[in-house]
């Protein structure tokens, strides 16, 4: 099937003209790319005007990547450049955030900081892997939990956190918390959650399920030191010891990691911001017996530059195998870290390529 012919561009565009008057405030905008060289640039690059018939546009220097264009020299140097601008805008956008109560709406964020509500957008999420009303969420459930932690009553915590209704918030508790915001507070009494420890060819293993789904999958080689984490999680929960048919559990998840390709079919119950589950869902989709880079991730969930914070969600990852961050590893295939033991994860990724 032959490619679809590229549209001709108008000499009346927009980006052209802001090509032909290297117009700053078009970086970041977009980046155009010239056939001929195979190199793609800034609007306000120095570089020689190419024919418009050999230009093509894009909305980013990573689109024009995977196209096959590399940088210009002038545009390797503006990329660096550009990307500190963004960082300091997303950081004072992060601060504006979390320091006004309601978090201002896009376009205010946006006309603030001096930027188009759209291109704002687009930095934002690509710099911080959410969107500005994501993150105001986020912090929003970051400073309820922090409240109920410190002992505040749940509607002081509410209200110091933001949440303006109550019908509202009690609505989506389970999902911010995880459970009631009452049994949260109190370090997750009224919470049942089964356990057992067994053991598997990498060590001990513990799975804890709560009443939404299996909540821990920990590895270790202390038995003991699994217990101790899972009970630092909510010291006021009430464990129940594995029995009969919850081993049966436990014996599910250790087929897996001794046989991958059974697979594991079990409802789980995640925990995290909405960027970490972004990437735990992800995490979930690679096949077994095949890796990606930290930098994969970042871009198959839309936020290209955020590579080191997909590496931070992989190491806050509870559930080992079910979540299979042991299949990530670094640009140059080097294994990085894991939460459980490099070793471990060798073995893991050894047993899958098998």
């Amino acid at each position: 099937m032959k490619p679809a012919p590229r549209l001709p561009i108008s000499a009346s565009d927009p980006r052209w003209q802001a090509i032909l008057a290297r117009d700053p405030g078009a970086d970041g905008q977009f980046v155009y790319g010239v056939r001929t060289t195979g190199v793609y640039c800034h609007p306000s690059s120095a570089s020689r005007l190419p024919r418009l018939e050999n230009v093509e546009f894009f909305d980013s220097a990573e689109q024009a990547q995977a196209a096959g264009y590399r940088p210009s020299r002038r545009a390797g140097g503006d990329q660096s450049s550009l990307a500190r601008q963004h960082a300091a805008l997303v950081t004072a956008a992060c601060q504006i955030i979390e320091a006004s109560e309601p978090a201002p709406g896009l376009n205010a964020l946006a006309e603030r900081l001096g930027m188009s509500p759209y291109h704002f957008h687009r930095v934002f999420k690509a710099s911080t892997g959410l969107t500005p009303k994501a993150y105001a969420s986020a912090h929003r459930a970051r400073k309820l939990r922090e409240r109920l932690k410190h002992g505040n009553t749940v509607t002081e915590a509410l209200y110091d956190a933001g949440f303006n209704s109550n019908s509202r918030f009690y609505e989506s508790s389970a999902d911010v918390l995880g459970m009631k915001p009452g049994d949260y507070r109190a370090g997750g009494a009224n919470t049942d959650i089964r356990f057992a420890v067994g053991e598997c060819s990498l060590g001990a293993i513990l799975v804890a399920q709560s009443s939404r789904g299996i909540c821990a999958i920990l590895l270790g080689d202390d038995p003991g030191a699994l217990v101790h984490q899972l009970q630092d999680k909510f010291p006021k929960a009430h464990f129940i010891g594995g029995d009969p048919a919850f081993e049966q559990r436990v014996a599910q998840v250790v087929g897996f990691v001794e046989a991958p390709a059974i697979g594991l079919d079990l409802p789980l119950d995640l925990r995290g911001t909405a960027f970490q589950e972004r990437v735990w869902q992800a995490l979930r989709e690679i096949p077994v017996g095949k890796t990606v880079s930290y930098a994969e991730i970042a871009a198959l969930i839309g936020a290209p530059t955020s590579y080191r914070a997909v590496a931070q969600a992989c190491g806050a990852n509870n559930l080992a195998v079910a979540i299979p961050c042991h299949r990530v590893v670094r640009s140059d295939g080097d294994l990085s870290g894991y939460r459980w033991g490099v070793e471990r994860k060798r073995q893991l990724l050894e047993r899958e390529s098998s």
